[in-house]
């Protein structure tokens, strides 16, 4: 059996983050010197896999070196896969699969907003699920269904019942489980009634369902705007410093660090960065 662990973002709502945690998980392990490769599902749009794209590039064209990560071959046209027969997108997935579990310690798979038989079947071989959410019951509607009046969750929704199939799926193929982890991202900077009706709803349906919940990211600039060079503030050093560094950035590092810890990514020797590396452009 491949010791290879498998790492789905996955949300059937849009929005939510998935793809700008999971280049930020990947980077991360990418500098604790794991094989990574990534498999990215949101055939449309293909944020993951441009936000690589975009790093083989700056690094070209900057002469740097950054750590890469892996895509295996998915289809010479990725988007035909929503139309084509599911069984022909199932066996794309499958040879995608098998190519980066010969190749990668970690496969970072980002799923679309919306179900596909591409997303199922990612869900279910899927080590570990991590579904980012925001703040609000829009979003928590796709976990769990809410009484209108008493605001009491009355059951689990479409989101939930998708990673409950695919349990079951996992369970009959090889016995084994699949973690599921909700992201409160996006956390506003100070306390709302809202907020505290969303993490009680949220705890409750964890419970009962089987998913841990931890704090994600918060909205903060930094992390779309270092996109377009396909950079993470993991790469940010005296060297690597495509935008004015401040102590914004290192307060975002702190928080993605704290986030590896809480996903149990942590382990390893990360390159070390610090307010020094950075020399920082404002207090």
């Amino acid at each position: 059996m491949s010791d290879t662990r498998i790492l789905v973002f996955g949300n059937e709502k849009g929005g939510a983050g998935k793809s700008t945690v999971a280049m930020h998980v990947a980077v991360h392990l990418l500098h604790l010197g794991k094989r990574v490769a990534f498999i990215d599902l949101d055939l449309r749009q293909r944020s993951l896999a441009r936000f690589f794209s975009n790093r083989a590039k700056w690094a070209a064209a900057n002469e740097k070196a950054l750590p890469m990560a892996f895509e295996p071959h998915l289809h010479d046209k990725p988007a035909s896969l929503l139309t084509v027969p599911e069984a022909e997108a199932r066996q794309a997935f499958d040879r995608a699969l098998d190519e980066a579990i010969e190749q990668a310690d970690y496969i970072i798979i980002d799923t679309p907003g919306g179900d596909h038989v591409l997303s199922r079947r990612a869900h279910a071989v899927a080590h570990l699920i991590i579904t980012p959410m925001n703040d609000s019951f829009i979003d928590f509607d796709l976990l769990g269904e809410v009484d209108p009046v008493t605001l009491d969750v009355k059951r689990p929704s479409i989101y939930a019942e998708t990673v409950w199939n695919s349990r079951k799926q996992r369970a009959v193929w090889d016995g084994k489980s699949i973690d599921w982890i909700v992201l409160r991202n996006r956390l506003a900077a100070n306390e709302a009634r809202n907020r505290k009706r969303v993490d009680e709803r949220v705890q409750a349906l964890g419970k009962r369902v089987g998913f841990e919940v931890l704090a994600g990211l918060r909205d903060r600039v930094i992390y779309r705007e270092l996109f377009p060079f396909g950079l993470t503030v993991a790469d940010l050093s005296a060297e690597i410093r495509p935008v004015a560094v401040s102590l914004t950035h290192i307060a975002a590092r702190a928080e993605l660090r704290a986030l590896m810890g809480s996903l149990g990514l942590e382990a390893g020797e990360e390159v070390p960065h610090t307010a020094e590396d950075l020399e920082t452009t404002d207090a």
